[in-house]
């Protein structure tokens, strides 16, 4: 395996301090908000559809494993504190016990995961990077499921927790996964 490497903020942002950390978790948890509130829930079940997995696979990939995990769970903290990050600006505790609670989790396992092989490198070519991805939706997914199982009836879970999310996840992976090398391309120019 690997050595770690560094990361995309960490190239773009090389000096160190809290200031730095503090605003750049507070940017990520900004992102996440803002990826929130593109949301809709769809009638078939209590998961809305949103930009938050994207958000957060992106957040673990650009900040690595630590800042990444951070970020998410500075992002819990903000929603359950009462400021309207959730989907649909909703806010509260109630919100991490509903049936979203499992993805809410997630997030900071899939970026935690994606940060982790961002880290080794995975973030610098499309496969690599969608192979991350993928790995980190999957995890993301799976506290998901399984604390939405105490909501709807174990017939209807595949259809009200994955299926009718799987072209978006893979739109968001593509996306992702242009993106990642596309900004290391950029910023190599620059840095020559």
């Amino acid at each position: 395996m690997r050595t770690r490497a560094i990361t995309f903020s960490e190239a773009v942002i090389p000096r160190t301090g809290v200031l730095r950390e503090v605003v750049m978790i507070g940017a990520a948890v900004g992102f996440m908000a803002a990826c929130a509130r593109m949301s809709f829930y769809p009638s078939w079940s209590p998961v809305p559809v949103t930009a938050q997995t994207f958000g957060a696979l992106l957040i673990g990939a650009l900040l690595g494993s630590k800042r990444g995990a951070a970020s998410m769970l500075s992002y819990l903290g903000a929603g359950v504190s009462g400021l309207p990050v959730f989907a649909h600006g909703l806010s509260g505790p109630a919100e991490l016990t509903g049936p979203t609670g499992g993805y809410l989790f997630g997030f900071v396992i899939g970026a935690y995961v994606v940060g982790f092989l961002a880290e080794r490198g995975w973030d610098r070519n499309f496969i690599t990077v969608a192979a991350a991805m993928l790995v980190g939706d999957v995890l993301l997914f799976t506290p998901g499921v399984a604390w939405l199982s105490h909501y709807v009836p174990s017939a209807h879970l595949y259809a009200a927790g994955v299926g009718p999310f799987i072209p978006g996840e893979i739109a968001k992976i593509v996306i992702a996964s242009a993106i990642l090398p596309s900004g290391w391309a950029v910023l190599s120019r620059f840095q020559n």
